[in-house]
């Protein structure tokens, strides 16, 4: 029996869905060559010392991230790495000739505040913490000059060498910095570099520079440089305060590669940056936010190292770096801290604005400020109402122009229903596809697995439309217009779909966003297709029409496909780090969100052409076909597996540890907690060494409780349940002399019977102590944190309203404090040290995890007071 019937047009349908195929296939191809840097050229140790050099950045990178062991905030390598950088930088003042002005130092930094992270309000404290700085000037500059600040940050994440994130940095300004000094170039102002030793702490070092050193006041603009990743595109993510410095990057970048709709949505991703103390919390100077964004499957994990940097993507950071630079330190509109504040009545102008602004493939640029937006990305509206007035002048009237814009808005609303269909399609195709499946994210390691599974679903989404409303509904007259209702449904097709991207652009502009560049470029180029198509196909249907509409759209469309595969790329990668929810909804969520996305960006790639090409594809054989390759591509996906080294599972290990006192334990237990789909028992299913070490059959227990996890907060938030195992106290009591204890020093009393505790805290014998924790709950009505403001009250658990504080640096050092509570009821006090010390089980039962799985493991110790 046969599969597929043959239908009259059935041939020319799959030849068209062929050319798509191999013409898609084309535009991906570019698009991932650009995306790994493929067209960069990478230069040696021996390039000559007027270029920026990758190679040269490289052996700082190799020093940073594997001879020294641990860039953490209480780790020996820490220091060891101030200490490198800052060698690192006398040797270029040292050899520096006598027109430059050099000057090194290192800096501890101190501080408190409040912030809110990842939804969560947090109290921040933290001292001598780590900054080093260098100023590069003319001999004739003055302190009070202008500068451009350079910032990255040299800590690591718990457990991670750091290599991308943000040794790659590191690396890039002591390659720039040499540069600047060998290749002879004076600046014109100055430039400081500020290498950071606490951003992972929630950017601690950037907070202690801009609100305490000497030279805050003159920095006139910065570029933050972060990574995401170990490379691909070094994109700019965030730009302002005002469009003046993502001019500046798009007059100057070699390799330019901004978004400004990454300025969208960069606050619904997890995580922050340096940026938003510069520019935004506690400064307002105008930067860039320059970030690696691929290669998160390595992100804070134990494989973020040298070896997995994708190559050319240093090059290209640091082309860009010397050219950003130069163009900031030339540019007139550098101004320091006094300057800005007496000329910003003056800037409300063009500067003061957004921008919009995005790269075409690393190419060149496309910008164009605020103002100049306002009439773009109205104009393909106004074309949109008018058209049917100029289409119907032979037959003018008022109900035929009515009837027309009639069928051009159920044009609209075809295209709209179709690219929600794309969505739909692959979303049930992942549900129904897990409803059979043992686990989920099979396509996490394998990210072809999500186009095959997912693309050909989303096209069959996209042809619902055409194919079930076959025959258009015309509301015009065709006798009076004259033309076949086919030509007349054809273009209200188009119309429709010009006018659904036309309005997208509107709805940008009016809510305030930076990301209608996007949809204004789908429109411009429908309407050049149009004019094409009318000008040398008329209204025949064929082949021959599909071409010539199609090859105005062909810069569009690669510049879709390229956008597209970032954005896929990106999601799936952090797909393994987002967080975890609850069962039995928690057992879709990533699959869900990449089925989605998929069906967004093919209804983004595809969606200009669906006016023309739905008429041959909307076709049963051809739809029957799609949805068997789908179909084929869910059951293929089952036999693999999600994981492996280049794409591991993230885990969290607690050894918790609860005390009393300096030196008593109350109890011991490991604890685990995963932050993606495939719950604990999928990972103890498949690890079976270390279940077996924990005896899981029967020695285990769920936990829902973020308390025990309180060191963590508020990444803790991001699990949804945890293992609890026990654990010996043996090789506790032998490693640890005293614990961490918190004791009154001193208790006032006022007249209105407010209370004032002064405390106490000792972090014990603890040995590499990353951050301690307070969870304080109570009548609290002021403490000595943050210039005694309480930040917004969190609920652990559903518990009493908390206040939440994190302590960090110089642990063996005591930590005082006091605390305000304006009632008689007691203030109790919960501690979490993180230490980054295992001992000796912990770190045997953490070897027993297959290579597949990163664990990230630490020692907890809790401990409960009441005052």
């Amino acid at each position: 029996m046969a599969i597929f019937r043959s239908a009259p047009g059935d041939s020319s349908a799959f030849k068209l869905l062929l050319l798509l195929t191999i013409m898609y296939g084309l535009m991906s191809f570019l698009a991932y060559s650009v995306i790994h840097m493929k067209f960069i050229k990478p230069l040696g140790v021996d390039a000559p010392l007027d270029r920026f050099s990758e190679g040269r950045a490289i052996e700082h990178l190799r020093v940073l991230s594997k001879d020294i062991d641990g860039r953490h905030e209480g780790r020996p390598g820490l220091k060891q790495a101030a200490g490198y950088i800052k060698g690192q930088l006398e040797l270029l003042k040292d050899r520096a000739n006598s027109n430059f002005r050099i000057e090194v130092e290192e800096s501890a930094v101190n501080g408190s505040f409040n912030m809110r992270f990842l939804g969560h309000s947090i109290s921040l404290a933290y001292r001598a913490h780590t900054n080093v700085l260098m100023r590069i000037s003319s001999v004739g500059s003055s302190e009070s000059d202008a500068s451009v600040l350079v910032n990255a940050h040299f800590d690591s994440t718990l457990g991670s060498p750091g290599a991308g994130d943000c040794g790659s940095c590191v690396a890039s300004m002591l390659e720039l910095a040499r540069l600047i000094i060998d290749s002879g170039w004076i600046p014109p102002r100055p430039i400081i570099f500020l290498f950071n030793g606490a951003e992972e702490l929630f950017m601690l070092g950037s907070h202690g520079f801009v609100t305490t050193h000497k030279w805050r006041d003159t920095v006139g603009a910065f570029i933050n440089i972060e990574a995401s990743g170990s490379g691909g595109p070094d994109v700019v993510c965030q730009s302002g305060p005002g469009s003046w410095p993502s001019l500046v990057y798009a007059q100057s970048a070699v390799y330019p590669m901004a978004q400004s709709s990454a300025e969208d949505v960069f606050g619904i991703i997890p995580g922050d940056t340096d940026y938003r103390i510069l520019a935004q919390d506690y400064s307002n100077i105008p930067g860039l936010d320059i970030i690696f964004l691929l290669g998160g499957y390595y992100y804070h994990t134990s494989y973020d190292t040298l070896e997995r940097l994708l190559p050319g993507s240093i090059q290209a950071r640091g082309d860009n770096l010397f050219g950003v630079v130069k163009a900031f330190a030339f540019n007139s509109m550098l101004r320091n801290a006094t300057e800005r504040q007496y000329l910003a009545s003056t800037t409300e102008g063009p500067l003061s604005e957004r921008a919009i602004f995005f790269d075409y493939l690393t190419w060149f640029m496309v910008y164009y400020p605020r103002r100049v937006a306002v009439v773009l990305h109205i104009l393909p509206v106004v074309i949109f109402l008018v058209l049917p007035i100029i289409l119907r002048l032979a037959d003018f009237g008022v109900s035929s122009c009515c009837a027309t814009l009639f069928d051009f808005l159920k044009g609209m609303l075809l295209h709209f229903i179709a690219i929600i269909l794309a969505i739909i399609v692959p979303v049930i195709f992942a549900v129904s596809r897990l409803l059979l499946s043992s686990h989920a994210m099979n396509w996490f390691a394998h990210p072809y697995l999500a186009f095959m599974m997912f693309v050909p679903g989303s096209v069959v989404g996209l042809l619902i439309p055409r194919y079930i409303w076959r025959h258009f509904h015309l509301s015009q007259d065709i006798s009076i217009q004259k033309m076949s209702s086919e030509v007349l449904a054809n273009e209200a097709r188009f119309w429709g779909a010009f006018g659904l991207y036309a309005l997208l652009t509107l709805v940008y502009l009016l809510a305030g966003l930076s990301g209608g560049g996007v949809t204004f470029f789908v429109s411009a180029s429908l309407l050049v297709a149009w004019i094409c198509t009318r000008l040398f196909c008329s209204h025949e249907r064929s082949l021959r029409l599909a071409v010539v509409y199609t090859l105005p759209l062909l810069p569009c469309l690669t510049y879709l496909v390229h956008f597209g595969g970032i954005l896929l790329q990106f999601v799936i990668e952090k797909m393994g780090m987002v967080g975890s929810i609850p069962p039995p909804l928690g057992y879709y969520m990533q699959d869900v969100i990449v089925g989605a996305m998929v069906g967004v960006v093919t209804g983004l790639c595809l969606g200009p052409l669906l006016p023309v090409v739905s008429s041959w594809l909307a076709r049963t054989a051809v739809m029957q076909l799609l949805l068997h390759v789908s179909v084929l591509a869910l059951a293929v996906s089952s036999i693999f597996f999600p994981y492996n080294v280049d794409a591991p599972k993230r885990v969290v290990m607690q050894h918790t540890v609860l005390t009393t006192g300096s030196t008593q334990i109350l109890d011991s237990s490991y604890e685990f907690s995963v932050v993606d789909s495939n719950s604990l028992p999928f990972l103890f299913k498949h690890a079976r060494e270390a279940a077996e070490q924990l005896q899981i059959g029967s020695g285990y227990s769920f936990e829902t409780s973020r308390q025990r996890w309180l060191a963590l907060f508020p990444v803790s938030f991001l699990f949804s349940r945890s293992f609890k195992f026990p654990a010996r106290n043996d090789d506790i009591l032998k490693q640890y002399k005293a614990f961490p204890h918190l004791s009154t020093v001193e208790q006032e009393i006022s007249a209105t019977g407010t209370r004032k505790i002064h405390l106490e805290l000792n972090l014990g014998s603890l040995k590499e102590v990353w951050v301690t924790a307070l969870n304080i709950t109570g009548p609290l009505s002021s403490w000595s944190f943050a210039d005694n403001k309480l930040p917004a009250p969190e609920s652990i658990d559903g518990g009493p309203p908390s206040y939440i504080c994190r302590l960090s640096g110089a642990s063996h050092e005591k930590w005082t404090f006091w605390l305000e509570a304006n009632g008689s009821e007691p203030l109790r006090v919960e501690v979490a040290a993180l230490d980054q010390h295992l001992m000796e089980p912990a770190r045997h039962l953490k070897r027993l995890f297959p290579d597949w799985v990163d664990v990230v493991a630490y020692t907890s110790f809790l401990s409960s007071y009441s005052f």
